[in-house]
């Protein structure tokens, strides 16, 4: 009687058994792609298109999103704080705000009075954050900002307001057109350091420092502007903080700018997903053919492998293993073209570089395999029905 096999003949046992499997496997993945060279060519040259394509769409949707975003936050706040019955928000209530956008976004309050030219014409005078309406309000076209104390920033309808007639038409230096701008018996002296166009109101008023405005009004900030980033959830959310912030002020969406976002991300994101499926369906059609030629083609093996014990189980398993290494090869090739078209497609359209997004690769290696899978059912499925009797008698 033999003695029992020791564990080392075990294991060298189990790793012959599992060389032999690794074998087998690459001799039958060889003689599929050298029985039929064009059927696995043009298989692995649909899902190379389909993972290229995905890729390029994929990168130009994350990256022409958060461009878009940019873009929008150029044209102007988002959000709107409003002070309640007519009154001045809390004198925390900038830093409130900023806690909540925490880097998301720029926020700019604003204070607004009625004052009088020297001739006692009524003119809109608003206190402002300069640095941060720079930084709010890239839209706006201005010729210089103030860069000191008393002076002003001036819409170009209210430039002849606050300017006397004698100079008005005069090629004098704007920093020379100094005014005066009285408000409740306050006289304050101004010096035009710029003047800002945007065709809205902003024409028809006189910005001035924040400090400058308080130490003249004694007025604080009634508004405040903000151009919060992020998606219209995410600007939702931070609508809600604020108002949770601050109990005491009304919080309002400017909803031309947020639904005009919406709506032009909402068509990017349709358009770049329905080019991409019908792209992908049809790499999904061409790989089914050429599985379902696989079948055909290598029926005689299959018959021989199940006559000498192979289980079903195991010829299932090999077919799907063929079709995964498919799915994995045309992912890796595709992504790398995929980048380079983005890339390509980002200089020709948008005159700006699109950047690789290497967190799309196992997006797309997860989709190929699993459009190669699904493509493999079918072909599985008559994988079963191979009789090895009748195909060896060559019936």
């Amino acid at each position: 009687m033999s003695a029992p096999m020791s564990h080392s003949a075990q294991d060298l046992a189990a790793r012959r058994t599992h060389v032999a499997h690794s074998s087998m496997f690459l001799r039958m993945l060889v003689r599929a792609s050298l029985l039929r060279p064009g059927r696995a060519a043009s298989a692995l040259f649909a899902m190379v298109v389909a993972a290229a394509v995905a890729t390029a769409m994929l990168n130009l949707y994350v990256d022409v999103q958060a461009k878009l975003r940019r873009e929008f936050r150029n044209y102007g706040a988002n959000i709107i704080l409003l002070a309640k019955d007519g009154a001045s928000l809390p004198q925390d209530a900038l830093s409130r705000v900023d806690s909540v956008l925490a880097g998301r976004g720029v926020a700019a309050p604003f204070a607004l009075v009625v004052a009088r030219t020297r001739d006692g014409q009524p003119i809109v005078v608003a206190g402002v954050d300069f640095d941060r309406v720079r930084q709010l309000d890239r839209w706006w076209s201005v010729s210089s900002w103030p860069s000191a104390s008393q002076q002003a920033l001036i819409g170009v309808r209210a430039l002849p307001v606050v300017t006397p007639t004698s100079l008005a038409s005069a090629n004098v230096p704007l920093a020379t057109k100094e005014f005066d701008l009285s408000f409740q018996g306050k006289v304050l002296r101004l010096t035009p350091a710029g003047t800002v166009q945007t065709g809205a109101a902003e024409d028809s008023r006189i910005y001035i420092s924040s400090a400058d405005f308080v130490a003249w009004t004694a007025v604080q900030p009634s508004t405040i502007e903000i151009a919060a980033s992020g998606s219209p959830e995410e600007v939702a959310g931070m609508m809600q903080q604020v108002a949770q912030a601050i109990p005491s002020a009304d919080v309002r969406p400017v909803r031309q700018i947020m639904e005009g976002e919406a709506r032009v991300l909402g068509k990017t994101r349709a358009t770049l997903l329905a080019a991409a499926s019908l792209i992908i369906l049809t790499a999904a059609l061409c790989v089914l053919s050429t599985l379902m030629g696989w079948v055909f083609d290598r029926r005689r093996d299959f018959a021989i492998m199940k006559a000498l014990g192979a289980s079903g189980r195991l010829l299932n398993g090999f077919f799907a293993a063929e079709a995964a290494v498919l799915g994995a090869s045309g992912a890796l090739i595709g992504f790398l073209l995929g980048i380079g078209i983005a890339a390509w497609i980002g200089r020709v359209n948008f005159h700006s570089p699109v950047m690789p997004r290497l967190s799309v690769f196992p997006v797309v290696l997860a989709g190929s395999m699993a459009v190669t899978l699904l493509s493999a059912i079918l072909p599985i499925s008559l994988l079963r029905r191979v009789q090895p009797a009748v195909i060896l008698r060559g019936e």
